[in-house]
Formats: C-alpha cells, sequence, structure tokens
C-alpha cells in the first residue's frame, strides 16, 4: 500500500501530479491520512479544492470517487438506486414465460444484480488498490437533513439498504469535504472531520501553479498574469477570479500570441476571467489599465 511517510513526502508527491502545495495544507492531509480522519476544506470556488482530491488519488494509486453536491440531493441519490427499466423488463420477461414465482421474482429482482451503487456506497466496496478517495464535492450546497445523514455514514462508515441489509466499508475511505461557504456547514460535521481554509495563493506559489499547468507560457507573462489576476481580487467584485481562471486566462492569451498584457489583450479576454457582466463592466475602459500599471509596479517590486 502506498503511503506517505512524512509532511515533505506529501507536498513531493502533490508536485509530481501538479498541485502545488504549501506546508500548512501538506501537513493536514498527512494527519488526515495517518489518523484515517475526513478533511474538510473551505475556500473560494477556484483555489483547488477538488484538485487536491485528484491529485492525491493519483499520488497515492487509488480510485477517486466523487459525489457533486447539489440542491435537492438526498440519501437515495448519493447511495443507491434500483435499476427500475432493468427490473420491468424481467417482469415483463417472467410474464411472458408465465413462470413468474411471485417471492422467487421479488427476492432476484432486489439482488445486487439490479443495484445501481452511487458514491457513497461504491467508496465503501472492497477495492484492491486499496480504500478509495471520497471526493464530497461542494456540500455547502446541500441542506441540512443530507448534512445529517453524511454525519451518520462517514461516523460508521457503513449504509443500510432495506432490501440488502447494512453494508459496511471493509475499510474505511479516504474522505475529502469541500465547500464554497456559501452557507454554513454545521458544527456537527465539522467535528468530525481536520478543518483547513486553502485562501488564493500568494505570488510565488501561483507563479509556480502557472508554470505547471500553463508550461507554454512565457515565464513575463505568467508573471504579469498573477500580478494582474492579485490585483483583481482586491477590487470590489461579485465573483473573484480563482486559480483556475488564472490559468486558463494565461493559456487563451498564450493562444492569442499576446507576448506581454495590454488593456486592448485584457479587454478582448475578460470573459477567460470573469464570469459575471457586472464585473466585466467594471473593468472596461481605463480601469484596467490602471489596474495593470498597478501590477506592473508591484513586479518591479518584486524583482
Amino acid at each position: 500500500m502506498i503511503s506517505f511517510q512524512s509532511i515533505e513526502a506529501v507536498q513531493e508527491g502533490l508536485a509530481k501530479n501538479f498541485y502545488v502545495c504549501g506546508r500548512a495544507l501538506a501537513t493536514v492531509v498527512f494527519l488526515s491520512l495517518k489518523l484515517g480522519r475526513p478533511l474538510f476544506l473551505e475556500g473560494e470556488a477556484g483555489v483547488g479544492k477538488t484538485e487536491i482530491a485528484k491529485a492525491l488519488a493519483a499520488s497515492l494509486g487509488r480510485r477517486l470517487i466523487r459525489l457533486q453536491c447539489y440542491e435537492g440531493l438526498d440519501s437515495t441519490n448519493a447511495v443507491y438506486e434500483w435499476n427500475f427499466a432493468a427490473q420491468m423488463i424481467a417482469i415483463r420477461t417472467a410474464e411472458a414465460s408465465g413462470t413468474a414465482d411471485r417471492g422467487r421474482l421479488q427476492s432476484e429482482l432486489f439482488s445486487e444484480e439490479y443495484l445501481i451503487r452511487r458514491p457513497l456506497l461504491s467508496a465503501m466496496q472492497p477495492d484492491e488498490q486499496g480504500a478509495p478517495i471520497l471526493l464530497i464535492d461542494e456540500l455547502d450546497r446541500t441542506d441540512e437533513p443530507f448534512e445529517a445523514f453524511l454525519l451518520e455514514a462517514l461516523s460508521e462508515f457503513q449504509v443500510t439498504i432495506p432490501e440488502l441489509g447494512t453494508i459496511r466499508a471493509p475499510e474505511p475511505p479516504i474522505v475529502i469535504v469541500t465547500s464554497n461557504r456559501t452557507r454554513e456547514v454545521h458544527d456537527a460535521l465539522k467535528r468530525r472531520c481536520l478543518y483547513h481554509w486553502i485562501d488564493y495563493p500568494d505570488f510565488s506559489r501561483e507563479i509556480k501553479i502557472l508554470s505547471q499547468r500553463a508550461p507554454n507560457v512565457s515565464e513575463t507573462l505568467s508573471r504579469e498574469v498573477v500580478a494582474f489576476i492579485q490585483k483583481l481580487r482586491m477590487e470590489d467584485l461579485f465573483k473573484k477570479p480563482g486559480v483556475a481562471e488564472a490559468i486558463d486566462w494565461a493559456k487563451c492569451l498564450s493562444a492569442l500570441d499576446v507576448i506581454s498584457l495590454s488593456p486592448e489583450a485584457i479587454s478582448d479576454t475578460l470573459g477567460a476571467i470573469l464570469k459575471y457582466q457586472d464585473d466585466i463592466a467594471k473593468l472596461q475602459g481605463s480601469e484596467a489599465k490602471r489596474i495593470l500599471d498597478d501590477a506592473r509596479s508591484s513586479l518591479e517590486l518584486v524583482g
């Protein structure tokens, strides 16, 4: 079984899979693995919460199972459902052949053959590679009843299917829960987890991220992109650009053969970094030039 023996090994393993990780985050990841505790990551959208689960799965050689949360998600959709279409075909086939035994047919219809495993149940199945990584993404999009269900599931790592009984994980999955903090997640769930807030990276780390994720972008342009993005995050925007947007923007500028930022290049590509028209409107005209000038001034100070 592949594992990390130190905090430095966590950083090295994630770096090999294109995730630049600070020591504080590497420490909480190491402790989560060492103690078998779920990891709860909060932060703005686009700062790399989901990506760390992907990089961790690749580093450990484990299967990644993702439960994407949304409003109205309930335990049925998260755990299992029955293959209704296949069950109906089996019923009609039995009726047509005249061999339908109601008791036997019912037991067959509610067997594992017709069971569709959703993420939580899939994460509790045996796996030759070892316990999978269960990513519960954007938990803040769900409601409190689902949180309460999840709290129980993470406590025992087992679920009950009325027709089949209780299914318990032979080895608890590695659980990563993320939240964009659009609402507060209940303290009872957080107490089950190790917690870490992922903030926007500083200049040097964001440069490293860009060099890994967009290696074809020149160093000069990368530095200007990061400096501009970091100044832009200080503005009063409805949705501040994350690291993901910085990477996308750098790739867009490179595809347009932009060598250095200009107000015109910024105006032409604002849709890569800002996703709301009101935010885009704020950067029209002289505003983009002002932020660009501030960014270049900060680059001179950095050297």
